[in-house]
């Protein structure tokens, strides 16, 4: 029996020990993240408003079109300070994430669906509560803000007047919403899966000088992601 004991003993004491998240520690993690928007478009109904009824059925085909936005996988490096045990404030630092965008259908004014590229900047702030921080096994909630810039965005609508330029006319604020779990490994070490919801909108618009002069709004659309991550952190 008292051998038992002085051989537990020893395994503990030279076993790699589970580094558990402490105030003021901070966790740096590396993930690959794919942001799948889940636009809300009314693409054909603001572009009769902007230049008159039956515009739309001649570019798009219907009154009903829509703006449609790619989903998209990332590299995501993001920071967390450990403010107790318990509460952490996470930092996403991720890159710009590029998206392709097209209209859901054509008529005969619009060469083709495709209008181009865009590139979304989502840097998102979040306090989380940490419901076990002292077992391998670490899951959590959190809610916070992100703020979406559009960069590059220099859509096209290739149309029957000639190309049109289009632009993502603003940045946005939005709310957002996660959870997620940290599997505790040894040396500090942790693997993470995350989920967030990000509720933002901006309004396109779109520049004719043959039907109206400057830019028009030809819709306002809600892109809201759905932002799924997995990948490996170091506590500090």
């Amino acid at each position: 029996m008292k051998k038992s004991l002085v051989v537990l003993a020893l395994a503990a004491t030279f076993a790699p020990a589970l580094a558990y998240a402490e105030a003021g520690d901070i966790v740096v993690r590396l993930r690959a993240t794919n942001v799948n928007p889940s636009e809300d478009s009314k693409l054909g109904q603001q572009t009769n408003k902007a230049y008159g009824a039956g515009t739309a059925e001649l570019l798009y085909g219907s009154a009903n079109a829509n703006l449609q936005v790619d989903s998209n996988t990332i590299p995501e490096l993001d920071l967390s300070y450990y403010v107790t045990k318990n509460v952490a404030l996470e930092l996403i630092l991720a890159l710009g994430t590029k998206h392709d965008v097209g209209t859901s259908s054509k008529g005969a004014g619009l060469n083709k669906k495709g209008l181009g590229e865009v590139n979304l900047l989502p840097p998102t702030l979040t306090a989380q509560w940490h419901f076990l921080p002292d077992t391998t096994f670490d899951p959590y909630v959190g809610a916070g803000v992100s703020y979406v810039r559009a960069m590059d965005n220099g859509l096209t609508a290739d149309t029957i007047l000639g190309k049109k330029p289009i632009r993502i006319d603003r940045s946005s604020w939005g709310p957002a919403i996660q959870a997620g779990f940290d599997v505790n490994l040894a040396d500090g070490w942790l693997v993470n899966f995350d989920v967030k919801k990000i509720w933002f909108d901006t309004d396109v618009k779109i520049k004719v000088p043959e039907l109206a002069a400057g830019w028009k709004k030809i819709d306002s659309l809600d892109i809201d992601p759905l932002v799924v991550s997995v990948g490996i952190g170091k506590k500090f």
